[in-house]
């Protein structure tokens, strides 16, 4: 009687191990997928400031060259000769 209670004392001590070993396990792995996701939007978001920065540079660069074109076009109605 003895043994039988301590075979099924031992039992229950095993599963409530194997559910705190499987509750960790859990754990660890929905950290690891929160890790992994915010990983991924640091790299959306710089590759994001990326693309925002080298739009910048491109509507900057176009706003330079049509000012430039405008200035120049005066120089050319000025020495103009009908």
């Amino acid at each position: 009687m003895l043994k039988l209670l301590n075979t099924k004392l031992l039992i229950a001590i095993l599963a409530v191990l194997a559910a705190i070993a499987s509750a960790a396990i859990y754990q660890r792995h929905e950290a690891a997928k929160a890790v992994a996701i915010l990983e991924q939007q640091q790299r959306d978001t710089e590759q994001r400031k990326k693309e925002d920065e080298a739009f910048r540079k491109k509507v900057e660069q176009d706003r330079k060259r049509h000012n430039s074109a405008a200035g120049n076009e005066g120089k050319t109605w000025k020495s103009y000769i009908p």
